[in-house]
């Protein structure tokens, strides 16, 4: 039996191991703690196929210089002396043009609608098991004139590259939102969208996997690498030596930094995202990103998660409420008729998200190694492409053909 050792307990990792066990690989996840507070599990849960464009794309540069000037702002980069970060500025600064938004688009798109569809194999597979798994689509709300023309553009956009996008007046968004009493310009709905409940999700993969003697080790520190020519033969950690055929590296926003270890420049920083939980009266019904602010919201029954912010920083731990503020102050702003509680800090949720310069995930097998794989830098797609990307994984480490082109994931693109 061949044996595939994890590095990275998250989304990634957990889907990685589902399809390498349901192929009788023998997996050992290790995580660098105890998988209670991955980035996904706070997050807003959604799968969305609609997100086709990278987050290096035109225009971002100018909102992102605007926003570091705001301390609710839904942007900002802790100003620091770091090589690393100069270094993946610049080359955000190149990947932000109109041509690769153009590249990245089939390549995005292809592989949401493999992680859409797994999912709903996920939940017919398992049809005893409560996921939350909902087709309710996905609302762009928007309350501004230049908002509503980037956000109609983008439907346009979406429409030809074969997504349904519908824009709508004041009036069509009061239809799907009838109870919160809607405060908008309008907006722009993508029924082929889904939301599930993370904490959930997530809950039932480690369980599902235990079933499947997949072997957990947790709170297990990365310390290098045993190899023995072009391959990785052992995982070095605090808590042992772990052996495997293979090993995937799916370590989050601490990937970049394993790969070092690895001796391969892999480009990643920490976007810090947070969120909290209020009570859903008057009901939101529907899953929505609130464009100006940049913030996500998904309904989960009688409760509603507010998400949002993109904080660039190195720091996992602490909370910054002033970027809590600037999610909690946009509600009410589009939900005229909801309101709720300023958090207190222990109920706010916040997770590093991992991301790339040019906004793609790395995926696949590195050249500089013969066994190993990376799946990681999804940004705030991780729940949204975690499937496909485990099933991806699965498939070129089987020398079979992969069921979407990878070829943009590639982790050696900036070696």
């Amino acid at each position: 039996m061949r044996s595939v050792v994890i590095v990275g307990g998250g989304i990634i990792g957990l889907f990685t191991a589902y399809y390498l066990s349901e192929e009788g690989f023998e997996v050992t996840i290790l995580d660098k703690g105890d998988l209670s507070n991955s980035c996904s599990i706070g997050n807003a849960g959604m799968i969305v196929p609609s997100h086709i464009v990278p987050l290096a794309s035109p225009g971002i540069i100018t909102k992102g210089l605007k926003w570091m000037f705001s301390s609710t702002s839904p942007f900002y980069i802790h100003p620091r002396l770091d090589l690393r970060l100069a270094q993946w500025c610049l080359l955000f600064y190149k990947a932000a043009t109109k041509k690769h938004v153009a590249y990245s688009i089939p390549y995005l798109k292809n592989l949401s609608l493999l992680s859409k569809c797994l999912y709903m194999q996920l939940a017919e597979q398992h049809a005893s098991v409560d996921l939350g798994l909902e087709e309710k689509g996905l609302l762009m709300l928007y309350k501004s004139e230049e908002a509503g023309h980037e956000e109609v553009e983008f439907a346009h956009l979406a429409r030809q590259h074969g997504l349904e996008a519908e824009v709508l007046s004041p009036e069509g968004v009061r239809k799907l939102e009838p109870y919160a009493d809607m405060d908008v310009l309008g907006g722009v709905f993508f029924p082929g969208d889904a939301h599930l409940n993370p904490a959930k999700l997530n809950a039932f993969l480690v369980q599902h996997l235990k079933s499947k003697g997949v072997k957990f080790v947790t709170n297990a520190k990365v310390l290098d690498f045993a190899f023995s020519g072009r391959a990785v033969k052992a995982v070095v950690t605090d808590k042992g030596d772990y052996a495997g055929d293979y090993v995937v590296v799916a370590a989050g926003s601490w990937s970049g930094e394993v790969a070092r270890k690895l001796k391969i420049s892999m480009p990643m920083l920490g976007g810090k995202g947070y969120s909290f939980l209020a009570d859903n009266t008057p009901a939101i019904q529907r899953p929505a990103i609130l464009t100006e602010a940049r913030v996500a919201v998904t309904p989960f029954g009688n409760k509603v998660r507010f998400g949002g912010t993109m904080e660039i920083t190195d720091d996992s731990d602490s909370i910054n409420l002033n970027r809590v503020k600037g999610i909690h102050d946009s509600i009410s702003k589009y939900y005229g008729g909801f309101s709720c509680d300023f958090p207190e800090k222990k109920e706010v949720w916040s997770g590093l998200r991992p991301c790339s310069p040019d906004g793609l995930p790395y995926i696949g097998f590195t050249e500089r190694w013969s066994n190993v794989l990376f799946g990681t830098g999804h940004s705030m797609m991780g729940i949204s492409l975690a499937p496909a990307t485990g099933k991806l994984l699965t498939e070129v480490l089987m020398n079979r053909k992969a069921s979407v082109l990878m070829d943009a994931f590639s982790p050696d693109r900036y070696n």
